[in-house]
């Protein structure tokens, strides 16, 4: 790791104007690319104390051994020097655009003396028009084969065409009409090259006149009582409108513009384009990227702009181009793709209408793109193995973490405060063994505290089973030892007076695995040394050594460890990285999921919630009879006894708890001012501690009591 001070310019070497900027590491490959407006001032900002550095630029940094520049006029210059050199270097640590698939182009070789239409696909060759692209190679065979008898271009290879030329007898093409036949002479190459540029004006959007025309020529033709030519004019018509019709109308002012979408999270990024023209869209990519440097969203939007445009020129650059946010300045970007097309070009955010809405597709689009890479990357099975090996390397671990468990605290403004518990099998999601937590060792907000009793209470369930099991004796009860307390009145508070009798295999009766009953080998908290050190130590009062504990902080995605001033520093492309946050994410989405839950219920809570053992059924049946709570509270116990399911001894209970929910003052409703009718749900009820039966059926089985 090289010290950035060693390699630092002297104070005013560096000029005060626009330019280019590449970092170098010891063996003199350039590792990162950049522009400045101003260099003394950009590269000023890498050389400041590392801890201010963002956690990327500062592997930057000190994996590059030396840096140098270049001086150009203007900002347009740089960023065109700036593309250059990212496609020349391929720097490491500059962001990369990789499809997500080659996507095919319809082409037309205009270079040709016979141009010919065809797929293609990879890099662009000069003289040749592309259209597209297309997501699938299909969809331009069947656009061809719908525009060929309007324009019978050429279409076979050119072994086709020479053999045709030497026997002089067309292809099968040029026999049903869907070839000119210029291989045989039935056309001049003069010709056959206007029929080409009529196929290119139609596909470049430039239909209505052509059809305008087509439609005035049916009737002459018709007026002339010429009835077989208007039938083949109208034939190619109705041939024409049905290619049209592939890609329907999206904007209705005909605009030809590019549309581009982003969809990020901390790691990636996925961009999508649509490609409109004439109002239609005519073509879909997109590409998804390692996000290796700290970047904005619209840094990527110019990014995708200079790969997208970096070796286009003329009308292959559209009039306008919408993106989510626009690069910062804007106005260099914008005079550089006025440049690259030789006209004005509009770079800016749609705000309303169709745009707008056409917008809100694309980011759809590009969503779906970057849900899609993820679950591609999360199910490869070589790709897991790695990552665990990694997790395993990194952490010093004895052998790759099979079970992962990972725990978030959740809660608003110290209310609702629940955890919950995820487990990744083999690097997958184990969602029939997620496990959700309510808070009861105290009030309030302590995130600390809370990590702690969430480890303390899964623990004592899991040496509880252990110890049901059979695993040890009683002299080597690891609790017992610790504290001089047996484990089964350690654990009585949070035993289940429903448990099923204690046998000595890890499933129930109904063969479902026992609660807690299986250890991981590696515990991942969300947080950092604080939250790391909370179930540290509370595995340590159970007297458990052999359980791995870390903490992957979201900030700066760095990886705690017990006992560690230091975090561990996971390379940026490493897949045991990747593992660990989708671990993290998926613990907070479960988390977050139940306390909004949670809080909802509390909301929702009346009196007949604190009956036990009252179900949703009987509840609203009893609501259902007397039409409201408040009549339900001044009915007799014989009245409530009528309702159907109901026995005294509930009946009892229920007048007892409606008795002791009812309110000495009326609620008032403080956004209207108006009394609260009893009528209306009872949120004075309810305590934070009542389970909650909402949610999925796996998450209902496995909620923890």
């Amino acid at each position: 790791m090289a010290d950035p001070s060693s390699y630092r310019p002297k104070p005013g070497q560096i000029p005060d104007s626009p330019g280019v900027y590449r970092f170098r590491d010891e063996h003199r490959r350039v590792i990162y690319v950049g522009k400045a407006k101003s260099l003394r001032q950009r590269l000023a900002n890498y050389f400041q104390d590392l801890s201010g550095l963002h956690p990327r630029t500062r592997t930057m940094v000190t994996t590059a051994a030396s840096v140098e520049w270049t001086v150009v006029s203007t900002e347009v210059e740089a960023l065109q020097l700036e593309y250059s050199w990212i496609k020349e270097y391929d720097p490491r640590f500059n962001v990369k655009y990789r499809d997500d698939k080659s996507y095919p182009y319809l082409a037309v070789t205009m270079n040709e003396e016979f141009p010919r239409v065809q797929v293609m696909r990879g890099h662009k060759k000069k003289g040749v028009r592309y259209f597209g692209p297309y997501a699938h190679a299909w969809a331009i065979r069947d656009t061809v084969d719908l525009l060929l008898r309007v324009f019978p271009v050429r279409t076979c290879s050119a072994g086709v065409f020479k053999n045709a030329a030497r026997t002089g007898r067309p292809c099968l093409l040029g026999y049903i009409g869907k070839c000119s036949a210029p291989c045989v002479g039935r056309v001049s190459a003069e010709e056959h090259r206007e029929l080409s540029e009529e196929f290119c004006d139609f596909m470049a959007g430039r239909t209505g006149t052509y059809l305008r025309r087509l439609e005035k020529q049916m009737m002459e033709a018709a007026e002339e009582m010429e009835y077989e030519r208007a039938a083949r004019l109208r034939d190619d018509i109705e041939a024409l409108k049905k290619a049209m019709e592939k890609n329907a109308v999206v904007l209705a002012d005909a605009t030809d513009a590019d549309l581009i979408a982003v969809a990020e999270d901390e790691l990636e990024a996925a961009v999508q384009i649509f490609h409109v023209r004439g109002g239609r869209v005519r073509g879909q990519r997109g590409w998804v990227t390692d996000k290796v440097e700290d970047v904005t969203t619209g840094a990527l939007v110019e990014h995708a702009l200079q790969q997208l445009y970096g070796e286009e020129r003329g009308d292959s650059v559209p009039k306008e181009v919408l993106v989510p946010a626009l690069p910062e300045p804007v106005e260099p970007v914008q005079e550089w793709l006025t440049e690259r097309r030789g006209s004005n070009v509009s770079l800016r955010i749609p705000q309303r209408g169709d745009k707008k809405a056409l917008m809100e597709t694309v980011e759809r689009n590009a969503q779906q793109a970057l849900v899609l890479h993820k679950t591609r990357r999360a199910s490869d099975l070589t790709t897991r193995s790695r990552a665990l090996e990694e997790i395993a390397e990194a952490l010093d671990l004895d052998s790759a973490p099979l079970r992962i468990e990972c725990y978030d605290i959740s809660h608003l403004q110290g209310d609702d405060v629940v955890a919950s518990m995820v487990v990744f099998e083999d690097g997958l999601q184990r969602k029939s063994e997620y496990r959700r937590f309510q808070i009861k060792g105290f009030e309030g907000q302590d995130d600390v505290r809370s990590m702690h009793e969430v480890i303390t209470r899964r623990f004592r369930r899991y040496l509880a089973e252990k110890e049901r099991t059979g695993e040890w004796t009683d002299g080597e009860n690891p609790l017992a030892d610790a504290t001089g307390t047996h484990l089964a009145d350690a654990t009585a508070p949070l035993a289940d007076a429903t448990e099923a009798p204690l046998t000595s295999s890890l499933k129930d009766d109904d063969g479902r695995p026992k609660r807690f009953a299986y250890p991981p080998q590696l515990v991942v908290v969300d947080g950092g040394q604080p939250q790391v050190a909370a179930a540290k130590r509370a595995l340590d009062e159970l007297g458990i050594d052999d359980i791995a504990v870390c903490g992957l902080a979201k900030r700066l995605e760095e990886v705690w460890v017990p006992d560690d001033d230091d975090p561990v520093v996971l390379p940026r492309s490493s897949e045991g990285l990747y593992l660990l946050q989708r671990v993290r994410d998926e613990a907070h989405r479960f988390a977050i999921t139940y306390q909004r839950t949670k809080r909802a219920k509390r909301f929702r809570a009346g009196p007949l919630d604190e009956v036990p053992g009252l179900g949703e059924t009987r509840k609203q049946a009893l609501i259902k009879h007397f039409g409201s709570v408040k009549r339900l509270r001044a009915a007799t116990i014989e009245q409530i006894c009528e309702v159907p399911g109901i026995g005294r001894k509930t009946a009892e209970t229920i007048a007892v708890a409606l008795a002791r929910a009812a309110s000495p003052a009326p609620a008032v409703n403080t956004a209207t001012g108006e009394i609260i009718d009893d009528e209306e749900p009872d949120t004075t009820a309810g305590s934070p501690g009542d389970p909650v039966t909402t949610g999925a059926p796996e998450e209902r089985r496995g909620q923890e009591t």
